[in-house]
């Protein structure tokens, strides 16, 4: 089963999907497991202020 979640907490996001893509201004800037996307240091440094 395949479900659309659109959320801004990316974070929230990550914990729950198994896969997850960044899109910004319409296009899809980067893909991946949400753990590659969790461990990825420009989504860290962009997106989870870490």
């Amino acid at each position: 089963m395949t479900i659309l979640l659109v959320e801004q907490n990316l974070a929230a996001a990550l914990e729950i999907a198994t896969r997850g893509y960044v899109i910004e201004t319409g296009e899809v800037k980067l893909q991946g497991s949400a753990e590659e996307l969790r461990n990825d240091p420009k989504i860290r440094s962009a997106y989870l202020g870490l």
